[in-house]
């Protein structure tokens, strides 16, 4: 078995700490703590608007307060607020399946250096061994299992 170098993982674990850091910095662009109270609050703007304008129409309406806003005019600002709303969430989306497609893309990236990974050690090994060495099993325990009926309970 191959011994561990220290150095070796010493430099990998630098590696993964940078690597998370990274992460962590992007995800604060995209959408961390800050950005979850920034879009609490904005949620609640447009909910209170919304909500005064209809109180503004209920009021003129129902009760003959004179608004200062027509009812026209109102039905015109809740279905803007309302259309801001909806393409801040569809901008919000969008950055978050732009993140998604990152991850997807660094893994496939990381399967892709492993795989070549694996060529090489394929290649690597029959290039070293001969063909008598690779027909040997490499855990002697295979083949006695190999020649067990599995089928039959075991002997006590």
């Amino acid at each position: 078995m191959e011994e561990l170098d220290p150095i070796k993982l010493k430099a990998e674990l630098d590696q993964f700490k940078k690597e998370k850091e990274k992460i962590r910095k992007l995800m604060g662009q995209i959408g961390g703590k800050q950005q979850e109270k920034r879009d609490k609050w904005m949620n609640w703007i447009f909910i209170a608007a919304i909500v005064l304008i209809a109180i503004n129409d209920v009021l003129h309406h129902v009760g003959n307060f004179h608004a200062p806003i027509s009812t026209e005019l109102s039905l015109v600002i809740a279905v803007l607020l309302v259309s801001i709303k909806i393409i801040w969430m569809m901008h919000k989306a969008t950055k978050v399946e732009h993140f998604q497609f990152w991850i997807l893309n660094s893994i496939e990236f990381r399967l892709n250096d492993v795989a070549k990974q694996l060529r090489n050690l394929e290649k690597t090994v029959i290039d070293y061994h001969s063909a008598t060495d690779l027909e040997q099993p490499i855990i002697p325990v295979l083949n006695e299992m190999e020649g067990l009926d599995l089928t039959k309970p075991p002997r006590p």
